[in-house]
């Protein structure tokens, strides 16, 4: 199944960019993996070099590098859990920027690895949220 068919509803939220980073990926992966799975992760962690998730959507970053333990040293051999599309990373001033657009509570006092933590499972209660209204929207994205 060709990548744009295929396109995760956070990646068809987010830029342009990040549409046809995760489709060019995913497409390419499918053709050396087959379709499933292995082809949706080698087109996240494509993504996760150059995007992160912030909230229902992926932004770009600041850098481009890898996000986390499992992108620095990763491969099909070793399958570490993920911060989930979370720039884990970068600096903990950013990730505090982040934790404050996503109206993170507390987060002037957690640790660097408790803020990637409280920004993962905010991305994931907006998402869901997301999901839901277009749910019930009856599959209607707004301002699409």
């Amino acid at each position: 199944m060709p990548g744009r068919e295929s396109l995760p509803s956070t990646v068809r939220r987010s830029p342009d960019k990040a549409q046809r980073t995760w489709v060019k990926t995913h497409d390419s992966a499918t053709e050396t993996y087959g379709e499933g799975e292995r082809a949706h992760r080698t087109a996240f962690a494509s993504l996760k070099h150059s995007f992160e998730k912030v909230g229902d959507h992926w932004e770009p970053k600041g850098r481009k590098g890898p996000s986390d333990e499992q992108a620095e040293g990763g491969g099909p051999a070793r399958r570490a859990p993920t911060a989930g599309g979370v720039d884990a990373n970068a600096p903990k001033e950013h990730l505090m920027e982040v934790a404050k657009k996503l109206d993170v509570r507390g987060r002037s006092r957690m640790t660097k690895a408790e803020l990637v933590g409280a920004i993962q499972k905010a991305n994931n209660r907006a998402t869901t949220r997301t999901r839901e209204a277009v749910k019930a929207r009856g599959g209607k994205v707004r301002g699409r």
